[in-house]
């Protein structure tokens, strides 16, 4: 990428420069290009990743051929690695994640939820948090014809219903955002909600938070063992991995990485599960250990954790999502496994006491 941008700085016509008149100042997501958007280097970019696009969309046709139920398997896993096109998200995630299933055995339920006595503590907490939704995305405003933020509210009143051990947590209103962007449907966008808070990430957003503060320590851990001098570096300083991770895993990477590379990393997510959040972190930290080596006092190393979230090598997103796989080297499931039950006792007995009910 880097090379490109001087061969183009050398070459540059008067075309070039006018990037900024054939890219759209809103992405086709709803967010408008923030002032310093680089158009030069975003067409460059998607000049390549359309070609891509095209060719995956290709593939998926042929592999769905316009079914609605789909089975996990090798090919597929191989194919949602890959990137699953914008039409066919909604119906890879549903049944990808258990979704589906859970809509279909409940029909009706998530109309009763949204038909229940109001809690008045909970409507105010929601209601609080959704103009600070994406502010900066069309769609969420209450001029756009629709305005998501109704749907944003229902979903979200469903969620703390369905689920009031967790009610509503600040990162929720973010998360329900996006998928009400990709499936445009408050049924789907609650069911994948619940997946993603009963199954894919358990205890993330309860009251004490305990799946997501363990998940930061097994970070950690894995950092120690895979690459020693980061962790070194934490240790000298005497930085918690929740300073300059605990956005990371709340948030799912939303409003850390571009939007695409978030996606692309949420199709993995609802297909294997949380261990991806891992390997994005293990490779974006692996990727620029030099940089975080560097570090001289607290506030470099939370400066250099906001730098390796941007630039080219997040923005080419396919190439990216190849590394995940490859950079970060063997992570299996019983080894998070392992890590998380040693983690959670220890943080239980720290924080909790030994009788805390949820231990």
């Amino acid at each position: 990428m880097e090379k490109k941008n001087k061969a183009t700085d050398r070459t540059r016509s008067p075309v070039d420069g006018r990037a900024k008149d054939r890219v759209d100042s809103v992405d086709p997501y709803g967010f408008e290009r923030s002032k310093d958007f680089d158009y030069e280097s975003y067409e460059e970019l998607m000049s390549e990743y359309l070609v891509v696009l095209t060719r995956r969309s290709i593939k998926w046709s042929k592999l769905l051929k316009g079914k609605r139920k789909v089975q996990k398997n090798v090919k597929l896993k191989r194919y949602v690695r890959k990137g699953i096109p914008n039409e066919h998200r909604a119906l890879i995630w549903m049944a990808a994640s258990g979704a589906q299933d859970q809509l279909e055995k409940n029909p009706g339920y998530y109309q009763s939820l949204l038909r229940a006595e109001h809690d008045p503590k909970l409507v105010e907490t929601i209601c609080t948090d959704l103009n600070r939704t994406f502010p900066d995305n069309v769609q969420f405003r209450k001029t756009s014809n629709p305005c998501l933020q109704k749907a944003l509210y229902n979903v979200l009143l469903a969620t703390g219903y369905h689920n009031p051990v967790v009610g509503y947590c600040q990162g929720m209103n973010f998360i329900a955002g996006y998928l009400l962007i990709i499936t445009k449907d408050e049924e789907k966008s609650f069911w994948l909600m619940e997946a993603l808070l009963a199954r894919i990430l358990p205890d993330y957003y309860s009251p004490v938070m305990l799946g997501l503060k363990t998940d930061q320590e097994v970070l950690g851990e894995l950092v120690k063992v895979k690459i020693p001098g980061v962790w070194q570096t934490m240790m000298d300083h005497n930085v918690m991995w929740t300073l300059v991770v605990s956005r990371w895993f709340i948030c799912l990477y939303i409003d850390v990485l571009p939007v695409e590379t978030v996606l692309r990393i949420w199709d993995c997510l609802f297909y294997e599960g949380s261990k991806i959040l891992f390997r994005v972190a293990l490779t974006l930290i692996q990727h620029n250990q030099a940089l975080v080596q560097q570090a001289q006092s607290l506030p470099d190393i939370c400066q250099s954790f906001k730098q390796i979230t941007h630039g080219p090598f997040v923005d080419e997103c396919h190439t990216f999502m190849q590394k995940i796989f490859t950079e970060p080297g063997s992570l299996s499931m019983a080894t998070l496994t392992k890590l998380r039950a040693t983690f959670r006792s220890r943080i239980i007995t720290e924080e909790l006491g030994p009788t805390d009910p949820e231990s």
